[in-house]
């Protein structure tokens, strides 16, 4: 039987512009192909992402090939992932409290109904 998959939660504002944020939805309607691939390619087998008002939250699901180390280190070595990334950080800011330059955050794990206690 195959690995289960590990999931991964993250959070990251948008601008608080409405037409800023109608503009990222639609990017997100027809994401660049290169970027779906390369996103594919570093082991993420599933990749969402919900929003509420400016506020994002992404969920992937990744197999045992995927770390963030060799994620960030494809992504930097192609030049449509950057450009993707530069086009994108034009609608995108940091959550409250976070290091500069960081663009998603990695959320904790607090529940989970399958784990808890009866």
């Amino acid at each position: 039987m195959a690995d289960p998959l590990k999931k991964y939660c993250f959070a990251l504002d948008l601008k608080d512009n409405p037409k800023k944020i109608e503009t990222y939805i639609q990017y997100h309607k027809a994401v660049w192909p290169e970027i779906n691939q390369s996103i594919k390619d570093s082991g993420v087998q599933k990749a969402e992402i919900f929003q509420t008002g400016n506020r994002l939250f992404m969920i992937l699901e990744v197999d045992e090939t995927f770390s963030f180390e060799r994620k960030a280190n494809m992504d930097s070595k192609n030049q449509k992932v950057q450009e993707w990334e530069a086009l994108m950080w034009e609608f995108q800011q940091a959550l409250p409290n976070t290091p500069v330059g960081t663009k998603w955050v990695l959320l904790d794990k607090i529940y989970d109904l399958n784990t808890s206690k009866k």
